[in-house]
């Protein structure tokens, strides 16, 4: 065959472009979910969500999704990409009208989780599909493309969700993705071929289920410990039981010969150490925005559309500097690059320790900036240690395992962090509502979202109340980005100690530690 003909499908960019809309409906759900918290708990205007429910209609999803995400690859190698990427639409697309009309936060809980299953159907076989239309040279333009649909998503999502909530009903902004996702079918349906694995890798049920099963165990336990205070057996039961089910889970993943995660990856400290960076970041950053937007909604006053545009800076850091912290790796190498972007992440975190109802908005809005130019140079390095690290037939799997820790730990995330900014918020407002009647007192003793509802009830006392919760919750938001500054740093240490200098990570260097090994495994 000629050097210069082109291997790939005649509609390629075509099917690229259905591919990114299909990606695209998937990450803009969560990022639009974000601005929506404070209207979901809203006990008239929403669903009167207490703040572990509102936690939950995040990590339902995500802990789904995080769970299947390698099984699901493996499914749609077996029975069809084009074939799973239809059925992932259609889950998707039923799960956000069932998610638009839930009549319950347990409803909206599950219909979430729903969404979940959709979702992990939806990512990896829209890899595998490219992979399979794209000539080997245009290949990395074209996952370029692909990777960019998710910082479009997370710059236009919150923008989004604000319009909407401005003009609409909260159900608006799960119901928005049910056209997009039935024009993604038609043209699922119409341009891209199917394709498979004429040698699938075998699917590890058995591991699924134990990951699934520890994560949300241990994820109950840290939301409910939090609501409700951490003096119950119950909650210690389920934190306990959650460590030993995924203890039990990667000593399975040890013995099986088709893990679903491989588990011996880890025993490569230049994997392991940028992988572990990822999960932090992730782990802090996505705890942090889980209390922003109640502090812009309520402490500040803004709309969600106000929000929404509020968070600006952060996605266009991302964009801005995102594709250009390639070169910087190339230049400084990874680890100085790494320890630039967490240093950043952590000023920016740490810094909403320091800010109160009275910081004028254009210091939130440089801390945002801050933030995004931070988490702009920790994916790069991070990446391009992980695949220095691993033989090149290990790409595929190092790229799943750390897009798996990474939804992984955000949704540790939002449960930890949420759950310190629930007990400390509760902590701090306790002696403030002894005089209020009992109804009142239980309501705004739960949530800074509650304290306004229960004011809006109480007539002249409610100034009152609602300077009382606004200083509780800043109180809490203090400590909770104190621990998200303090889980930043942990990725710094981590990166000085393990990730390589500028001479060692060359991209595409195979490993000499633990290769003979891991090349062999599945």
């Amino acid at each position: 065959m000629p050097p210069h003909e082109n291997t790939g499908h005649p509609r390629r960019w075509a099917i690229l472009g259905v591919l990114v809309i299909s990606l695209l409906v998937v990450v803009l759900d969560n990022t639009i979910l974000n601005v929506a918290l404070r209207t979901l708990a809203d006990p008239v205007h929403g669903l009167g969500a207490s703040q572990g429910e509102l936690e939950w209609s995040i990590n339902s999803y995500t802990l789904v999704f995080a769970g299947l995400l390698f099984t699901f690859g493996v499914l749609g190698d077996r029975v069809g990409r084009k074939r799973f990427l239809l059925v992932g639409l259609v889950l998707f697309g039923l799960a956000s009208l069932l998610s638009a009309y839930a009549q319950s936060p347990a409803q909206l809980v599950a219909a979430r989780a729903l969404m979940g299953v959709g979702g992990a159907a939806i990512m990896p076989v829209t890899l595998a599909i490219i992979a399979n239309v794209f000539d080997p040279r245009e290949r990395g333009r074209a996952i370029g493309v692909w990777a960019s649909a998710v910082g479009l998503a997370v710059a236009i999502g919150p923008i989004l969700g604000g319009a909407l909530l401005e003009h609409y009903w909260w159900g608006s902004v799960f119901l928005i993705n049910v056209p997009v996702v039935a024009f993604g079918v038609i043209l699922v349906a119409l341009l891209v071929p199917e394709s498979r694995d004429p040698d699938p890798g075998h699917v590890d049920v058995v591991g699924v289920l134990l990951s699934v099963v520890g994560l949300v165990a241990l994820t109950y336990g840290i939301i409910d410990g939090g609501e409700h205070g951490f003096g119950r057996p119950l909650v210690w039961v389920a934190i306990v039981g959650g460590i030993a089910v995924l203890a039990w889970f990667v000593a399975h993943e040890r013995r099986s010969n088709h893990p679903s995660l491989d588990v011996r990856l880890f025993r490569v400290p230049r994997f392991a150490a940028p992988v572990a960076i990822v999960g932090l970041c992730f782990f802090a950053a996505m705890g942090v925005m889980f209390f922003t937007s109640f502090y812009l909604q309520l402490v500040r006053g803004y709309s969600p559309l106000e929000t929404g545009l509020l968070f600006l800076p952060l996605a266009a850091a991302q964009l801005v500097f995102a594709p250009g912290s390639a070169a910087m790796v190339r230049r400084y190498g990874g680890r100085a690059v790494a320890v630039v972007g967490l240093g950043l992440s952590v000023v920016a975190l740490g810094a909403f320790a320091l800010i109160d109802a009275a910081t004028p908005i254009w210091v939130v809005l440089v801390v945002f900036f801050l933030q995004g130019t931070g988490m702009a140079n920790i994916m790069p390095p991070a990446t391009e240690s992980i695949m220095s690290a691993l033989p090149r037939e290990k790409a595929g799997v190092g790229s799943a395992v750390s897009n798996t820790v990474r939804q992984v730990a955000g949704a540790l995330g939002v449960a930890v962090i949420g759950s310190v900014l629930s007990a400390v918020y509760r902590a701090d407002i306790e002696s403030a509502l002894r005089d209020l009647p009992a109804g009142a007192r239980d309501t705004a003793g739960e949530s800074i979202s509650g304290a306004y509802a229960a004011a809006s009830q109480l007539g002249p006392a409610a100034p009152g109340l609602i300077a009382v919760a606004d200083d509780a919750f800043v109180t809490a938001m203090h400590w909770a980005a104190g621990l998200a500054a303090a889980i930043a740093a942990l990725g710094i240490l981590v990166v000085l100690r393990w990730m390589p200098g500028r001479s060692a990570s060359r991209a595409g260097q195979p490993a000499p530690v633990g290769e003979p090994e891991l090349a062999g495994t599945a």
